[in-house]
């Protein structure tokens, strides 16, 4: 029984031994945290992937984050994303190990029409299609551009009663990106993960949702020796 992850590491020798190693600088430089050893994972892929210290503090979780992202990812979750870039960024292999498929819907042809016609944002109505084909219920929705995609899903979480697992907000920007993950913030019936202020960014999401999937795979290998 193999007593490390296998299916989210590093294809050879040599990139797994470069990650440790930037991990390991990474714990040194870091310090003292008031993270769990979990909650670090994810903090420390996160600066692992800009090099951005500031992200030991301005990342915050919800207390069920963890658990609830493992959870759903062992169960196959579907991941809504904003933009292309996450759905590119993530490892297909390691997706493809826990039968999770990603979904973004911000070029579609219909959701440019209904922009264009209604006067919102394509990432409004991306959310609005993930909604109506049942993506978000159960799913992990993961924004890392468009605060108005994350404004949208907290109003069909306050109106119309949609319960995603968790949620990754980590939208960057000028406009309402930190007031949008301050509103996400305030949920307390569902599980999320923010990164404070203007700070964010597809990189981040890439970074958070490939340290829940080891997590996960590590938590499914411990589970079965």
């Amino acid at each position: 029984m193999s007593t490390v992850n296998t299916v989210t590491e590093q294809l050879t020798p040599t990139g797994q031994q470069i990650e440790h190693d930037s991990f390991a600088i990474v714990d040194a430089e870091a310090g003292a945290h008031p993270y769990s050893a979990a909650q670090w994972q994810v903090v420390r892929r996160m600066i692992h992937a800009t090099a951005d210290f500031e992200f030991n503090g301005l990342t915050r979780f919800h207390p069920q984050a963890i658990a609830a992202g493992i959870q759903a990812l062992r169960n196959g979750c579907p991941i809504f994303v904003d933009v292309d870039m996450i759905r590119v960024g993530l490892s297909q292999p390691r997706l493809q190990h826990f039968g999770v498929q990603v979904h973004q819907f911000i070029s579609d042809t219909d959701v440019i029409a209904r922009a264009q016609s209604q006067n919102s944002t394509r990432a409004v109505q991306a959310v609005r299609k993930a909604h109506s084909a049942g993506l978000l219920d159960n799913g992990i929705a993961a924004i890392g551009n468009a605060p108005t995609a994350l404004l949208e899903i907290l109003r069909l979480i306050r109106e119309e009663g949609v319960r995603p697992a968790l949620i990754v907000g980590m939208p960057v920007g000028f406009v309402s990106a930190a007031e949008s993950k301050d509103a996400l913030a305030q949920l307390i019936d569902i599980p999320w993960i923010i990164t404070q202020g203007r700070k964010g960014g597809s990189t981040l999401v890439v970074a958070t949702l490939h340290a829940l999937l080891a997590l996960t795979e590590t938590q499914a290998r411990v589970a079965s020796a």
